[in-house]
């Protein structure tokens, strides 16, 4: 293989690394070298990058072909040389972006997470979008046939690009949700996972039964197809139990407002309409790392509502103190609210 350093003697390191990757790239990479050069690309986004500069040669060259190029260039050693670099390198970029503008979307596979209170939107290479809540994990694993996405904890929106001959999968807690081009939120706790969809059809099937969610001994007519404005939620059983039996499931419509609700933590916001205080609680909970207690099982009953700052629980709770006499103590990382 030509020698990047000689081909580019003013090159820096990365680019140099470039230019050798395209020639790899050229000839076919082994398993061992497809590993190494996902590894390189997602080292830094300068990498990729800089496989587009080279890509932009050929428009340089008006789409000349190499040799073509070459055959037009002067006499002067000096450009022949500069024509024949520019050659080799229009040919590598050539292959190199037709290399990865197939392999990469079509193999692509990684880890994201939030931490407590964070927000992260993941753009895959298909052109979906996943937005990330507050401390969840969603792993992602595509290949030629299926696009598929395993959500471990937490909560996360779903954006998918449409592509019917290349399924879009969601696995969560023993279920798959399949969709093609659509929008739904999918939401994990340790006894239930809600999906609601807010845009477009989906189905909910058991990941090893294969059977529908929707489904069940009563109605095995019923439709496997969510649409948008309904939402699931499937009881899970315990996690030390295999699942032997249907899972329990239950669709309800979703308003438009309540939907915007639902989905307020795309904006750091935390909308409520007369929902007991020992819900919101547990709600800024999930945000932050100073917890609400609720220190009287009657005020844990008592009704609330309005929009806040996830991140804000003290906002929050100077409401209360100034409206509704709530009193609150401070105790090591939990602010504890009793009434007055």
């Amino acid at each position: 293989m030509t020698d990047p350093e000689t081909l580019l003697p003013d090159a820096t390191p990365a680019e140099r690394a470039a230019l050798e990757w395209f020639h790899c790239c050229g000839r076919g990479l082994s398993a061992a070298e497809e590993a190494e050069f996902e590894r390189w690309l997602d080292a830094d986004p300068e990498h990729a990058r800089l496989f587009a500069e080279f890509d932009g040669t050929w428009a340089l060259l008006g789409e000349s072909r190499p040799a073509e190029a070459a055959a037009r260039a002067p006499a002067h050693p000096r450009r022949r040389v500069a024509a024949a670099l520019a050659a080799v390198a229009t040919l590598a970029a050539a292959l190199a972006v037709g290399y990865v503008s197939w392999w990469r979307p079509a193999h692509y596979s990684a880890e994201t997470a939030t931490a407590i209170g964070g927000l992260r939107t993941l753009d895959l290479p298909d052109g979906s979008r996943v937005t990330l809540n507050t401390g969840s994990l969603v792993t992602t694993a595509f290949s030629p046939e299926v696009r598929r996405v395993r959500l471990d904890r937490g909560e996360a929106h779903f954006a998918v690009a449409k592509n019917p001959a290349r399924p879009f999968v969601v696995d969560v807690a023993g279920v798959s949700v399949h969709a093609v081009g659509t929008a739904f939120n999918i939401r994990l706790d340790a006894k239930s996972v809600e999906v609601l969809v807010t845009e477009g059809r989906v189905r909910v099937d058991e990941s090893v039964s294969g059977r529908s969610v929707t489904a069940s001994p009563e109605s095995p007519t019923a439709d496997p197809v969510l649409t948008s404005g309904r939402k699931l939620v499937i009881a899970l059983p315990d996690a030390a139990q295999p699942i032997e039996r249907p899972l329990v499931a239950a669709v309800a419509a979703v308003a438009p407002d309540e939907m915007q609700r639902q989905l307020a933590w795309q904006e750091r916001r935390l909308d409520f309409v007369a929902v007991p205080l020992v819900e919101i609680a547990r709600e800024f909970n999930r945000y932050n790392t100073r917890q609400l207690l609720i220190g009287d099982a009657e005020l844990a009953t008592r009704r609330f509502g309005g929009s806040f700052k996830s991140d804000d629980p003290a906002g929050f709770v100077r409401m209360l103190e100034e409206n509704f006499g709530i009193v609150a103590a401070e105790r090591g990382n939990q602010t504890v609210l009793r009434p007055r």
